[in-house]
């Protein structure tokens, strides 16, 4: 990926550091409600590609119990959810990890998570970011931990909805490794072998899901 426009797929404002994401704003409450709904509200939880850092903050503020470990290979990203965690006083927000799903890295900083989240990546990206995410948070997360997804998916082999037939075909076309993933045939099997079982997945907004797997 090569500059935010690429990054993020949409045109966002900024107040100095901070960015503002216009995806974020709209479907921030509806994310963080689901994760409320089904993830632990305490112990660490580790946030991978976490963009202008905005869903960070607004989940951390609501669970304070909670120690959010938000990060971005982006360094502008990493700028901005630093920004936001300043902005807003957040104590439960670390200074944010520059972890990268496509590369191997040390797991010890994270053992013993007690979750791992990642909110709309794994469609801008190779599905080798999905597996490396998937590894990653085996690696880390304790038994019972759980590994929360968020963005557009496909069931079974097919879209939900025309605009995610539109929105996979415009991602290919940028990106012939991109694509909106398949539940059930890219992404639970995959979990499945590194350790993972379905919870749950939630319809949300603009044809999204939330899906949470929990480790065995």
């Amino acid at each position: 990926m090569t500059g935010e426009e690429d990054i993020a797929l949409e045109t966002r404002q900024s107040d100095q550091a901070r960015l503002f994401s216009p995806s974020a704003a709209r479907n921030r409450d509806a994310i963080r409600d689901a994760f409320l709904a089904t993830m632990p509200l305490t112990g660490m939880i580790v946030e991978v590609g976490s963009g202008t850092g905005e869903h960070a903050v607004h989940i951390a503020a609501a669970a304070p119990h909670l120690r959010w470990r938000p990060g971005d290979p982006d360094a502008a990203s990493r700028a901005s959810i630093a920004a936001w965690t300043a902005h807003l006083g957040l104590g439960n927000v670390d200074a944010p990890h520059a972890v990268d799903v496509m590369r191997p890295c040390r797991q010890e900083p994270f053992d013993g998570a007690e979750g791992v989240v990642s909110i709309n990546m794994i469609h801008i990206a190779p599905i080798e970011a999905a597996e490396g995410l998937i590894a990653g948070a085996a690696a880390i997360l304790r038994p019972g931990g759980r590994l929360f997804l968020y963005g557009p998916f496909s069931r079974g082999g097919v879209h939900n909805a025309p605009s995610n037939a539109e929105f996979d075909a415009s991602l290919k076309s940028r990106d012939p490794r991109w694509g909106v993933r398949d539940l059930e045939r890219d992404v639970a099997p995959r979990a499945a072998a590194a350790g993972f079982d379905l919870v749950t997945s939630i319809e949300m907004p603009a044809n999204n899901l939330s899906v949470i797997f929990a480790r065995r």
